[in-house]
């Protein structure tokens, strides 16, 4: 397996596979509307030429937080079925926080399973003083500072892109 910046030549098998992955067309169409958009890191898990994950990573806005943080949204993350359960999102996940701290990013923040993200250095965002702009329960919205000291610098409500909406 490797993992690989998106070319152009993979914008129709990364729709698949969140297709696929999510068993609907939203994130497929989410992705489609954030790609190209700068600051974005996306990233694909190639194994024999085929993409089987996905995964992208985009600028978020803090209400109220140092204008010079680098905040970054992960949404979507996505593997094919066949696919998952062999370590294809977790190098993933890792591949994007390092290609992320090395684009300079601060901290990311992330929607989803509280068993599985803290195993990347996720912690409960509430806790920190960040909240989502969406009604979820605080324990499946995590933060990971990149950048020590950031949390600091980062209090408020956490906004996606428009596109997630």
């Amino acid at each position: 397996m490797m993992i690989r910046r998106e070319e152009a030549r993979d914008i129709g098998e990364v729709r698949i596979v969140n297709q696929r992955a999510f068993g609907q067309p939203d994130e497929a169409g989410i992705v489609d509307a954030l790609r190209g958009l700068a600051d974005a890191i996306s990233l694909v898990a190639a194994m024999d030429d085929q993409v089987v994950g996905h995964i992208l990573f985009t600028p978020v806005s803090i209400d109220g937080a140092d204008p010079r943080l680098v905040a970054s949204g992960l949404a979507p993350m996505a593997v094919i079925p066949e696919f998952q359960r062999r370590g294809i999102g977790s190098a993933l996940v890792h591949a994007g926080l390092e290609a992320c701290r090395a684009a300079g990013h601060d901290l990311v923040v992330v929607l989803g399973h509280a068993e599985y993200y803290p195993k990347f250095g996720f912690v409960t965002a509430a806790k920190h003083g960040l909240r989502c702009e969406y009604p979820v329960p605080p324990e499946v919205f995590m933060v990971n500072e990149l950048r020590p000291g950031s949390l600091v610098r980062a209090r408020g409500l956490v906004r996606y892109r428009p596109e997630f909406s």
